[in-house]
């Protein structure tokens, strides 16, 4: 479970021993492509499930005209921010229960369970009709909808995660999983240039009449697609070649046991959460509410921050695999704490589109260096035997907390009055980052442990 480095002047290779062995079965195939064909298989239904919460992000403003009834648009974008938030309520639910059936069943089987139940959730926003034509039905189907969202994504992006490090090799184990968070900024850039392309095309009154609902239905017709590449899914070799598998009742008494490496997962989760969530699905409502910038501007921001996210995430988990995981954590913390504040300062006092893009590009940055890290290192320091659940927990109760960063922001600004305080929030999950870094240990057994 510790952190290895690769030799600098050894070829880049692909591992084969992680494999499940019918990923290699094919003799005709190079373990490089089995490998990237995998990667593929596990991470398609992350994309969908971040999509979806861009999607809700980006058009909170709609979502509140259509579904929350008030006369205050304030007010409208509080409701669906906190509509939107109350999801993160479900993921620890989430996490537990369909976390002990994955430690339990298997990784593949909890990966299909997983897009059923988030495809479900999005078809529920999709089609529900505005308060205006069944009243409170409306934002109690909306509320239902997310909160079916946030108990399948309790467990989806643990699942994905374990997946990715369970067919790595300890030399490529950064590199492998970083592809769970690209993923999730190929979904950052569709939904983006969905919105990009809708602006353009729709008149603002339209998209918030109806128009916002094009975004989910698109998510709902690519369902069937990811269901058949999910379902050719492998077990991986280190699940099928364990000895047993644990009942609930053992994965409770292990998360009593190893409770301070969850504590540790949780603080080192905030940073993650919190950065992805100013850079992302807040930067819209920010840029147009808050700097009065065009909404084409704004998500012209956000897809270039997804494709900065995308090529620096895979070098950065690349780099982890070299340099150790503690030294780009350490890193990426304090660049986030020195200057995280200073450089959304800069940009309310005078906001333009070239300096929110320069803010944003640079978190984006520091978020690629922590997070290229800190995915992989969750998965080292949670016992294997419950890795799922160990992990999921810990990122489901972390984004209980940096998942509210539209709303925490959004409130602070109204408090304050001072535009700058997302970045004074991102700098205090920083230091949640910085101390939970200085804490971890990669995960060793104890006589006895499970």
């Amino acid at each position: 479970m510790t952190c290895t480095s690769q030799d600098s002047t050894s070829p880049p290779s692909y591992p084969t021993e992680g494999l499940a062995p019918e990923i290699l079965a094919n003799t005709d195939r190079t373990p490089q492509r089995k490998l990237l064909k995998a990667v593929i298989q596990v991470v398609c239904g992350n994309m969908l499930e971040m999509y979806d919460f861009m999607v809700f992000g980006f058009y909170a403003l709609a979502i509140g005209q259509t579904f929350f009834p008030s006369s205050d648009p304030t007010s409208k974008l509080m409701l669906a921010l906190a509509t939107f938030g109350a999801g993160f309520l479900m993921r620890p639910l989430g996490a537990l229960l369909l976390g002990s059936y994955v430690d339990r069943i298997g990784r593949r089987k909890g990966l299909i369970v997983t897009l059923g139940l988030m495809a479900t959730g999005t078809l529920i926003l999709t089609v529900t009709p505005g308060y205006a034509t069944i009243g409170l039905m409306a934002p109690t189907l909306v509320l239902a909808g997310r909160l079916l969202q946030g108990f399948s994504a309790g467990v989806e992006l643990g699942s994905t995660s374990v997946y990715l490090s369970e067919i790595a090799g300890p030399h490529n184990k950064g590199f492998i999983v970083s592809f769970q968070s690209a993923s999730q900024q190929l979904a950052v850039m569709t939904a983006a240039a969905v919105g990009v392309i809708m602006t353009a095309a729709l008149p603002h009154e339209e998209i918030m009449a109806w128009g916002w609902r094009i975004p989910f239905l698109i998510g709902c017709l690519i369902v069937p697609a990811l269901f058949f590449l999910r379902r050719n899914l492998q077990e991986t070799e280190a699940f099928t070649s364990a000895p047993s598998h644990p009942h609930f009742s053992e994965i409770l008494q292990t998360l009593h046991r190893e409770w301070r490496s969850i504590g540790v997962g949780l603080l080192m989760v905030i940073m993650t959460t919190t950065s992805f969530y100013v850079i992302t699905a807040y930067t819209p409502s920010f840029g147009t509410a808050v700097l009065h910038l065009s909404a084409h501007d704004s998500l012209l921001v956000t897809l270039c921050v997804g494709i900065t996210n995308l090529l620096c995430l895979p070098v950065f988990g690349a780099l982890s695999d070299r340099v150790g995981r503690k030294q780009l954590l350490i890193a990426a913390t304090v660049l986030a704490i020195l200057t995280a504040y200073p450089a959304m300062s800069w940009l309310v006092a005078a906001p333009s589109f070239l300096k929110l893009l320069s803010v944003e590009l640079w978190l984006a940055v520091i978020y690629s260096l922590y997070n290229g890290a800190a995915v992989v290192y969750l998965t080292e320091i949670v016992p294997p035997r419950i890795r799922t659940t160990g992990f999921s927990l810990a990122y489901s109760l972390a984004t209980c907390i940096g998942g509210f960063t539209p709303l925490i922001c959004t409130t602070l600004i109204q408090k304050t009055g001072n535009s700058a305080m997302p970045g004074a929030w991102l700098a205090v999950a920083a230091l949640c980052g910085l101390f939970a870094t200085l804490l971890a240990r990669p995960y060793e057994p104890k006589a006895g442990a499970l």
